[in-house]
């Protein structure tokens, strides 16, 4: 047997002699070969799956998941508990239902557009939901910036009364306005309903839902488009049934109106649009005013947004906790 292997091993090598043209392989090439092929028939091979699909290996990792979700549910159902409706409110479905004004909403999107013709021009009133979200911000803001002026709210309260601005300003005279469209009014400058000359009076708990709180500021962008005319675009503020308008601005292309793009924005940056609304003429910013008014900017708009911004805040509110608690439990 061993002559036999010996014999097998000869064999390729006389015929190497035999037939020289042939390429004699080296022995360094020869060892080098088996080197290699030895090092890779050592390779373990694997006999089991790179993953596993048990049962315990696709349970959840985060430990808090079950309690979160139970939270945001909780939360979830809070809010729905607080929720009149599903439906618009009947305050704000008789605005739409009464007014030129078309609604434009998509859910899940903060902005919310209001639309309408009047003669050749196309108007367009753009507001955002997170305005109300800011304010909530600003005000916590304030008091974490001063801790103090939450120890002094109360003291504060009984000797200053601080009220809406405008029309609406209940028990008070000798009113200064302030930045923020609101009247300080002094202790003294109030009159007592006994005082008050008759037919005057006025409930001050505001009727059977207590007193009226102050409504938010909206933000409003009003477009009055005319076709190769360009654009004349008013910045305001809608808050306690007004509209105040802060600047004024003309654009004779349309599209530097809402520039949507880096180029669109810069172009309108290097664009003299007129001064601010404050420095104008008191005379042509009442002409102005009426101007709006004449078209539906009004004070049924001014106290329709931000009822309807409020309520759509909630609404997105409910999808986001809903979106949410589904993440976790899937």
């Amino acid at each position: 047997m061993i002559s036999m292997r010996c014999l097998g091993r000869s064999v390729p090598r006389q015929i190497l002699r035999l037939n020289p043209k042939l390429p004699q392989r080296t022995l360094s090439t020869i060892r080098r070969s088996s080197l290699l092929q030895q090092s890779w028939k050592g390779a373990p091979i694997a006999r089991h799956a790179a993953f596993s699909t048990s049962q315990l290996a696709r349970e959840k990792e985060g430990q808090v998941d079950q309690e979160l979700s139970a939270k945001v549910e909780s939360e979830l159902r809070i809010e729905n508990e607080t929720r009149d409706s599903e439906s618009l409110p009947a305050n704000i479905q008789e605005f739409l239902d009464n007014s030129a004004f078309e609604l434009e909403d998509i859910p899940g999107q903060e902005e919310v557009a209001l639309t309408r013709t009047f003669g050749d021009e196309s108007i367009r009133i753009t507001f955002s939901i997170a305005d109300l979200n800011n304010v909530d911000q600003e005000e916590a803001d304030q008091f974490d910036s001063d801790p103090a002026l939450s120890d002094e709210e109360a003291a504060d309260a009984a000797e200053t009364n601080v009220q809406s601005g405008g029309a609406n300003t209940k028990g008070s005279i000798n009113q200064g306005r302030t930045k923020g469209g609101n009247f300080a009014v002094a202790p003294e400058d109030s009159i007592a309903p006994s005082d008050r000359a008759e037919g005057s009076y006025e409930d001050p708990t505001g009727g059977e839902g207590g007193p009226q709180e102050p409504s938010f500021p909206a933000r409003l962008t009003i477009n009055i488009q005319k076709a190769s005319k360009g654009v004349l675009q008013l910045e305001a503020v809608a808050q306690d049934g007004e509209v105040m308008i802060d600047n004024i601005y003309y654009f004779q292309k349309p599209e530097l109106a809402d520039a949507k793009t880096a180029e669109l924005d810069w172009s309108r940056r290097n664009l003299y649009t007129g001064p601010p609304f404050g420095n104008l003429d008191e005379d042509l910013q009442v002409l102005l005013e009426r101007y709006l008014d004449e078209r539906g900017v009004n004070t049924s708009l001014a106290l329709w947004i931000p009822e309807y911004v409020d309520w759509k805040e909630q609404k997105e509110y409910l999808n986001w906790l809903s979106n949410v608690k589904s993440f976790i439990d899937a």
